[in-house]
């Protein structure tokens, strides 16, 4: 019996070193777990950083972009605002050219029937012009278009 005692004893030590080694690789994998867990909650950390401060970055570019936006059509507005304005203006002046054009052209019609009525002898003509050469500058002479710009 002390034989199988001591041969179980024997086997019992092996049983021993055996869990012993089985202990000591579980806890060796056990580390190994723990620090490959710490590790990927690393990685997970680092990506989750990561992507926080490319949404910061995205937020922030927004912003310049929305900023930059409303600056635009800020201006855009101020330029709309005036373009509609020298629309008026040019519709403005173009029917006042449109009118001045017909006064000369009406004025024009006039100054020569008056200058054919009023000189139709060529006597008369030559007696007026060399007695009194000024009279007939208005004749030769187109309206004062600048003057009627004063009364637009």
């Amino acid at each position: 019996m002390v034989a199988s005692i001591g041969g179980s004893s024997g086997s019992s030590h092996g049983q021993n070193s055996s869990s012993e080694l089985m202990e000591q690789r579980k806890q060796k994998r056990m580390l190994s777990n723990r620090d490959s867990a710490r590790r990927s909650r690393m990685r997970k950390q680092k990506h989750l950083d990561d992507l926080m401060n490319q949404v910061n970055q995205l937020r922030k570019e927004k912003n310049q972009f929305l900023t930059s936006l409303n600056y635009t059509t800020q201006q855009y507005l101020v330029l709309e605002s005036e373009n509609s304005v020298l629309r008026t203006q040019m519709m403005e002046l173009t029917s006042r050219l449109q009118s001045l054009n017909e006064i000369l052209h009406f004025m024009s019609l006039n100054n020569n029937t008056v200058t054919g009525a009023l000189f139709s002898d060529e006597a008369m003509v030559n007696e007026t012009t060399s007695l009194r050469p000024w009279n007939m500058m208005f004749l030769n002479q187109q309206p004062m278009v600048m003057d009627m710009f004063q009364y637009c």
